[in-house]
């Protein structure tokens, strides 16, 4: 009989990024039954944050800053 494993893709500690809000920075907290819990980086006052795997983005600095264009 096969056994499925489910692989984690974030470790606890990772900084992530969820898809609707790409401007949130994350940090995975922990992993359980196929939840990520996440925490605002630098907000100790944020509540827990729920994502499924799917939901979630690896962050790297300088690809996900958003680019603002000045007029002047």
């Amino acid at each position: 009989m096969k056994k499925n494993y489910m692989v984690k893709r974030y470790k606890k500690g990772d900084l992530v990024y969820a898809k609707v809000r790409p401007s949130v920075i994350l940090v995975v907290r922990f992993y359980i039954r196929n939840i990520y819990h996440c925490s605002v980086q630098n907000d100790s006052k944020a509540n827990i944050l729920l994502y499924l795997d799917s939901e979630l983005m690896p962050y790297r600095k300088g690809v996900n800053k958003a680019k603002f264009h000045t007029t002047g």
